[in-house]
């Protein structure tokens, strides 16, 4: 269980550093793009950004994937 919560924690904390970094680094960028989400559309957002959020995403969902994949120490202990 310790286990799980230590890589849901280091998945969430990394991705929160990399978002940081991510929003340091795209202020300066000029070329702005605005993605169109069915009938609105969003504002107009640096294209590193936009692929910056995409890992960050990726990042966090792939942790938590993998530390609910994580077989439960406990129960293989009770099983054998």
């Amino acid at each position: 269980m310790f286990s799980r919560i230590r890589i849901a924690a280091i998945s969430f904390t990394s991705g929160f550093l990399l978002l940081l970094v991510l929003c340091l680094g795209a202020q300066n960028l000029k070329d702005r793009h605005s993605l169109r989400l069915g009938l609105t559309s969003t504002a107009p957002l640096p294209t590193g950004f936009i692929l910056g959020i995409s890992i960050i995403v990726g990042v966090i969902s792939g942790g938590t994937t993998v530390a609910i994949m994580v077989p439960n120490r406990d129960s293989e202990q009770l099983n054998n």
